[in-house]
């Protein structure tokens, strides 16, 4: 029986589902062949269920997808497409099941090896690796390979160039059932620039879904993100909300016309430029998506871990933020070749090769990276810690993958590489735990012995009872004779974090010492001379000063110390140790009942 091939478009979307009307015979590669071909011809006389007959003559290993998948029915129209230029089928020319033997297991129809046909084809087109063949399956049945699905797009594309064998409006006979029974001829049959019009109507209508479908999610997207958010117990930037709903909204629109297009029932290059269009703008909007997620999960982190007293945390996530978004660049980059069927295994390759000479040239960058590692690893300071490294001091404000960023005191930004951190000596003084203070008070030469004791003792209590100083550990003595003071050495140490709370704490105790010193009638000197003139009476002599015994010494400090206990016995911060300064909250020249001065 001669038969000749009379074929159908682009398979539609109708569930592929094996016709009645068409016998399957997969026993041989003849067999398999017309079964393909019978069923295209159903399809194209309107029965849609023969899509499933045609895709089952197929191996679709190759794609990983399954028989009722849209790139199935596209391959088996490739399929199509590709016989109906190379010649039309004869029986002949494909063995029978009879004249098969059992090492038999590959049969290929184009190219074959010393034909003329295939030969001339050859020569007008570059058909590359391109085959059909059908190869036995381990059930007995004969299936086009899986070579032969994998490339067929390829091959069908190479061979367009060449006439059909037989003349079928592939455009119109590529329309599904519903536009065959819904859309007048008119517009199934007349095209703009190679597309028809019911498929320019069905792209504005997808065009105007997808908007919708951008709409939607924004509006129910947005809520959701705000409740979530808030369930952490942080404060985010609202914008950084608004760019993930943003992104995601355009996320389910490109999804929508990922999935739907292939509906319209495009062919050859138009579909080609289709797909790939709809697929970039997929993979782009992922990795705004997924950026702007980054985004928003690295300001929560950031916003929880300045409430915890580790600060560890406060640069590992900065770095595990820039790391993600790396990992979403490279997918974006992997997916967005795939999509526009760019080989990325020769650059990979390339690469490779260069490997050598990309680490030399990157030495600085690569050393730089293990140094972040090695400071992330030894932990020699810490987000907010005042550093002194070489000629740079100031508080740490960033570290990176390959600087650290210290904001000086004169608010300049100093970039150290931490390849340099790593080995130049690093002065941590935010690491302190105690932060010494040393000053001389002058105390006027009136003074009395008794007095100075009171008062040395009466600072050794205020020290005794601050909030903020070291308690095990100062000196308050009368120390020298100066010019013109006594001078009493105070030698004292903060246990505060930072240097504004010191600054506070030592205020704090400046002002108690003076009203201590008030208390006590003890007068500060002044860098001032007196000059004495005596004018000797004859026969008078100075009576000596009375040398006090010891229990007026204990007198003396004792009443020095209760004047200290009354002078702090009412201040605030004997009920409840004040805070660190913080320049966010109140301010830190005020001091209220709270003790959060």
């Amino acid at each position: 029986m001669h038969r000749s091939i009379l074929l159908v478009g682009a398979l539609t979307l109708g569930l592929p589902s094996l016709s009645a009307q068409v016998a399957q015979d997969l026993t041989s590669p003849r067999g398999t062949m017309f079964t393909f071909l019978d069923a295209v011809n159903a399809v194209r006389d309107g029965d849609q269920a023969a899509i499933g007959t045609a895709v089952a003559t197929l191996d679709l290993s190759s794609l990983g997808v399954s028989a009722t998948s849209n790139e199935a029915r596209q391959a088996a129209r490739q399929l199509w497409a590709a016989l109906n230029r190379i010649r039309r089928v004869q029986p002949s020319e494909l063995p029978e099941a009879g004249s098969l033997g059992a090492s038999d297991t590959l049969f290929v129809y184009f190219p074959r090896a010393f034909n003329a046909e295939d030969e001339a084809i050859r020569s007008r087109v570059d058909i590359g690796n391109g085959v059909i063949a059908l190869h036995r399956q381990s059930d007995g049945q004969w299936l086009f390979s899986a070579q032969t699905v994998a490339g067929i797009v390829a091959l069908s594309s190479a061979l367009s160039p060449l006439p059909a064998s037989v003349q079928v409006d592939e455009e119109a006979l590529q329309a599904p059932a519903w536009v065959i029974q819904l859309v007048p001829e008119s517009l199934r049959t007349n095209s703009v620039l190679g597309v028809r019009y019911w498929q320019w109507i069905g792209l504005l209508v997808l065009i105007f879904l997808g908007v919708l479908a951008d709409f939607v999610v924004r509006s129910m997207l947005s809520p959701v993100v705000r409740r979530v958010v808030r369930s952490f117990g942080v404060e985010v930037d609202p914008d950084a909300m608004t760019q993930l709903v943003r992104a995601a909204g355009l996320f389910a629109a490109a999804v929508l016309w990922l999935v739907f297009f292939p509906s319209l029932a495009l062919v050859d290059a138009v579909y080609d430029v289709a797909r790939a269009a709809f697929g970039v703008f997929a993979v782009l909007a992922a990795v705004f998506t997924a950026w702007r997620l980054t985004d928003l999960l690295g300001a929560v982190l950031i916003a929880r871990a300045a409430h915890t007293d580790s600060k560890f945390d406060d640069i590992l996530v900065p770095l595990v933020r820039k790391t993600a978004k790396l990992f979403v660049i490279a997918f974006g980059i992997i997916y967005g070749a795939q999509t526009l069927n760019i080989d990325i295994v020769p650059l990979l390759t390339g690469l490779g090769i260069g490997g050598l000479a990309f680490a030399f040239a990157a030495k600085d960058t690569i050393e730089n990276l293990f140094g972040s590692v090695a400071v992330i690893l030894d932990r020699p300071f810490e987000v907010g810690d005042w550093i002194v490294t070489g000629d740079v001091e100031g508080t740490v404000e960033e570290l990176g993958f390959r600087s650290t960023r210290v904001r000086t005191f004169y608010n300049s930004l100093v970039t150290i590489p931490n390849a340099v951190l790593v080995r130049a000596t690093v002065d941590n003084y935010g690491r302190r735990r105690y932060r010494r203070w040393k000053t001389i008070l002058g105390v006027q030469y009136d003074t009395t012995p008794e007095q100075l004791l009171a008062f040395t003792e009466g600072i050794r209590t205020l020290i005794q009872r601050h909030p903020y100083t070291r308690k095990d550990y100062y000196q308050v003595w009368v120390n020298d004779f100066g010019p013109s003071s006594i001078d009493i050495l105070l030698y004292m140490f903060h246990e505060v974090p930072d240097w504004s709370t010191e600054l506070r704490e030592r205020e704090r105790l400046l002002v108690d010492v003076v009203r201590l010193a008030n208390k006590l009638g003890v007068q500060f000197a002044f860098p001032t001379q007196t000059l004495h003139l005596v004018k000797a009476e004859p026969g008078e002599e100075p009576s000596p000063y009375q040398i006090p015994r010891g229990p007026s010494d204990q007198q003396a400090m004792r009443a020095g110390s209760i004047a200290a206990k009354e002078i702090t016995r009412d201040q605030p911060w004997r009920q409840e140790k004040p805070k660190p300064v913080d320049y966010g909250g109140v301010d830190p020249g005020t001091f209220n009942d709270g003790g959060d001065g």
